[in-house]
């Protein structure tokens, strides 16, 4: 036999004898899952703590101008407040989302304090709701885990309100304007799913505000006519929780 004729028959032989042979399968490696994306909307509710701080001067009283202002004095005020929010966001730079959020919050805070130039007067405040509409800017510290910062403009529904051994002398009902900035953490924990934990600050400025007569004390006036005017400053702080469904 020649050598190329047994050089053949060997390869042959091999090649038969690994076509034999059971086959090995082996499993292909995994494909790695994408993380979590925070671009997409979103809608939610929250539940926490307000708190409010007042103080106020009173500047005249009916035609009366009081030159220079009595100090009504301060008061502040707690209670448990919830709500709901909806909002945008957009992930950018691999770690940096920014987004806008539209959120309200409710639950009357009221604080009182007694009005010290004019003994056995109590003036009493409520913060009844607040509306926000913040942006946001934040960071992945990891995949599923957001801190971030919001700041914008602020509305508040309040009231004022004097009473007088102890009935109701005169109360007013309004709106304010302001600012509010805060910061928080959110976490993705299944898909469509997030909680998240923040505190915001909102400040409302100092404005003057007229109070009516509730024509129950005549000394205060008639029913509807122009009692105090005051110049009222009004702050309030947030920590809430809440969840949000994100649609992706």
């Amino acid at each position: 036999m020649s050598l190329a004729a047994a050089v053949g028959t060997v390869l042959g032989s091999c090649a038969s004898l690994a076509a034999d042979l059971p086959r090995a399968y082996t499993k292909a490696p995994p494909v790695d899952q994408a993380p979590p994306s925070w671009s997409g909307c979103y809608l939610g509710g929250n539940v926490g703590a307000g708190w409010d701080k007042t103080h106020s001067d009173g500047t005249g009283f009916a035609s009366e101008v009081f030159v220079p202002p009595f100090d009504y004095g301060s008061s502040s005020g707690s209670a448990v407040i919830g709500g709901g929010q909806i909002g945008c966001d957009y992930q950018f730079a691999s770690n940096w989302i920014i987004g806008i959020q539209v959120k309200a919050d409710f639950g009357k805070i009221t604080s009182s304090n007694a009005v010290a130039p004019f003994p056995g007067i109590t003036a009493s405040y409520q913060l009844k709701n607040t509306e926000e509409v913040t942006a946001r800017l934040g960071y992945a510290v990891a995949p599923a885990v957001l801190a971030y910062v919001k700041g914008g403009v602020a509305w508040a529904n309040a009231g004022a309100s004097a009473l007088a051994l102890p009935v109701l002398a005169e109360n007013a009902s309004f709106t304010r304007t302001g600012y509010t900035v805060g910061g928080g953490l959110e976490w993705k924990f299944a898909p469509g799913w997030s909680v998240f934990g923040e505190y915001n600050y909102l400040d409302f400025g100092t404005k003057s505000t007229n109070l009516y007569a509730t024509g129950l004390i005549p000394a205060f006036g008639t029913a509807g006519a122009l009692a105090d005017t005051i110049s009222l400053r009004l702050r309030s702080q947030e920590a809430l929780v809440g969840v949000n469904y994100r649609f992706d």
